[in-house]
């Protein structure tokens, strides 16, 4: 039973999740799980992995919505590297179960900083516009979706930070887009392990329903900022380059024991 504060702080957490979402795609299930275990206070880890699970993907549901009502979706580049990322994230599910769990956050961290690098580096770089998929592009949209599906899978994220910056190398579309579509993925890996946790009993509902109530205000209050930054050149990727180093140095602080 989760008590009165702990609901309030549910909630507050849920929005912070949302809120990332909405704004850069990300850092869904990486705020959420050390949110839960730290702040509300979910006592087992697998449950709380569980629940992130359920909430980030409705979240991301939920932000997915606010984009394509605002015309920000590619949906034909995002559905079929969705698809992709599902059968590399089955693949790489097998394979992290054999990695020690602090040494594959750590390994994360330091693609997580590689990503924000390569994203200041091209921050002035506009995009182009009208993107769809055709022949040109679309082994670069199965081949990043089936590599970041399975890293998704291996190191047990949602895995926006990896599928934002994927979609924009593929297709070569402005980050707004690919913020807003990376989200049909996000919403379908989260799934994908939801089902694998709820079926094993480690979800708590009422929790999940807390983090995706506040998950709607913090998501529309992401959305409107990105859409508002994407305005202004190379700003969003400033701010999605910034958070991923903050997430980045925070892992690599709590498991630097690995090295």
């Amino acid at each position: 039973m989760l008590s009165a504060m702990q609901g309030g702080l549910g909630l507050a957490s849920g929005a912070l999740v949302g809120f990332s979402l909405g704004l850069v795609g990300g850092g869904g299930s990486i705020l959420a799980v050390p949110l839960m275990v730290y702040v509300v206070g979910v006592p087992e880890p697998h449950v709380a992995i569980g629940t992130s699970a359920i909430a980030v993907a409705l979240n991301a549901g939920i932000n997915l919505s606010n984009h394509a009502r605002g015309g920000t979706v590619v949906w034909s580049c995002a559905l079929t590297f969705a698809a992709a990322g599902i059968v590399g994230a089955l693949l790489g599910s097998l394979l992290g179960k054999m990695v020690d769990g602090q040494r594959l956050l750590a390994l994360f961290a330091l693609i997580m900083l590689l990503i924000a690098a390569l994203m200041l580096k091209t921050r002035a770089r506009i995009g182009l516009a009208d993107v769809k998929m055709d022949r040109s592009n679309m082994p670069a949209i199965l081949g990043l979706g089936l590599a970041t599906g399975t890293l998704s899978g291996f190191f047990g994220i949602g895995g926006g930070f990896l599928i934002v910056p994927a979609l924009m190398l593929a297709t070569g579309m402005p980050i707004i887009n690919a913020v807003a579509s990376s989200l049909v993925a996000v919403t379908a890996f989260g799934m994908t392990t939801a089902s694998s946790y709820a079926w094993s009993g480690l979800v708590s509902w009422r929790l999940a329903g807390l983090f995706v109530a506040g998950g709607i205000a913090g998501g529309l209050a992401g959305t409107r900022l990105a859409r508002h930054l994407s305005a202004r050149r190379g700003a969003l990727n400033v701010v999605f380059a910034a958070v991923i180093i903050a997430v980045a140095l925070y892992m690599l602080a709590r498991n630097l024991s690995v090295f």
